[in-house]
């Protein structure tokens, strides 16, 4: 079966950095895009980043931008996201999801149990 697991949040100071890694098994890694959501407290879901199947392609919400790089290791089945000058608006727990292509168009079709995040002051 499909499964993706989060790892890497916890408790880190604002404007500290934190990497939150994403393993995934029970399909081919590299055929897939994957995607990178947040959900904080009292509120819905937030898309944060997406990448195409191979690491060529990416893209980030301008909330983010300039400050989380996504990347991805298909050897070794994992998803990544380095997260710097960190916020606290950037508290919520993160999701890694898996698209049903090769590009970040639709819908994902999978997805973790997610890893909080909370920055202190």
């Amino acid at each position: 079966e499909v499964q993706l697991v989060e790892s890497g949040g916890g408790l880190v100071r604002a404007r500290g950095s934190l990497k939150l890694s994403c393993a995934a098994s029970g399909f081919t890694f590299s055929t897939y895009a994957l995607t990178w959501v947040r959900q904080a407290p009292g509120k819905g879901l937030e898309w944060v980043s997406d990448i195409n199947s191979d690491g060529g392609s990416s893209r980030s919400a301008d909330s983010v931008k300039g400050r989380f790089t996504i990347s991805r290791d298909n050897a070794k089945n994992t998803l990544y996201l380095q997260m710097n000058s960190l916020k606290r608006e950037d508290t919520a727990k993160y999701y890694c999801a898996k698209y049903p292509e090769v590009n970040w168009f639709g819908q994902y079709d999978y997805w973790g149990q997610g890893t909080q995040v909370t920055v202190s002051s």
